[in-house]
């Protein structure tokens, strides 16, 4: 099993370098590490090249987009999208492989959020709950697919919201995800920043909305 990695980043120069770091392992395992730059102004590129990604390109600024243009220069016959602040499990690629052999065809990890609110933990735990009683994920819960798959519903959805939870419903009707207990470290800052609670709420406020067919466009201005 060829596996991609891809990692769309903005203005992650403070960090980029430990997360391609951590992919070290598998790389070394023959999974391939693409970083897709959305247009950074801090040196992310040239930190990531320097850092040894397979392959950095610079894409149209968009989480969708940057992951599309990602994938569609992957070599692997599955696709793994990893946000630059989260971490994969040290055997992720064996778990994704253990999946595979049972035939699943699209999944996601389970996430432990890393910051200092306890509160986090709870989270963390409902987001991993919510996920298997639904099968939708999450990007935070490094969603990844078999890239056959991936190209029959199209990759992610131009849109800049929300982009994770379509894919998933496009995936779920086609297929039911492997929700695996290994977990992914993905960092607290954005609760940190806005509080856990008002992040909470409003990411359900605004994924409400989302159901009831709002515009991601308007829902990502309010997000902003």
């Amino acid at each position: 099993m060829r596996l991609s990695i891809i990692v769309p980043a903005l203005d992650e120069a403070a960090g980029i370098g430990a997360a391609l770091a951590a992919l070290a392992p598998l790389r070394a395992r023959g999974a391939e590490v693409i970083v897709v730059d959305g247009g950074s102004s801090d040196g992310t590129v040239a930190l990531a090249t320097a850092a040894g990604a397979d392959r950095v390109l610079v894409a149209e600024r968009g989480r969708a987009r940057q992951m599309n243009a990602g994938a569609a220069v992957a070599h692997g016959d599955w696709l793994l999208f990893l946000h630059a602040d989260t971490r994969l499990p040290d055997r992720a690629d064996e778990a994704l492989a253990a999946a595979s052999e049972r035939g699943a065809r699209w999944g996601r990890f389970d996430v432990v959020i890393d910051g200092r609110p306890r509160l986090l933990r709870l989270v963390a735990a409902l987001m991993n709950r919510r996920s298997r009683l639904t099968g939708i994920a999450t990007g935070d819960q490094a969603i990844f697919v078999e890239r056959m798959l991936f190209a029959e519903v199209g990759g992610y959805p131009d849109q800049p919201l929300m982009e994770d939870i379509e894919l998933s419903r496009r995936l779920r009707a086609l297929a039911a995800p492997a929700c695996l207990h290994e977990r992914v470290v993905t960092s607290g800052r954005r609760w940190e920043q806005r509080g856990p609670w008002r992040t909470v709420f409003l990411m359900w406020w605004l994924r409400w909305r989302y159901w009831r067919g709002e515009s991601p466009q308007r829902l990502a201005e309010e997000y902003r």
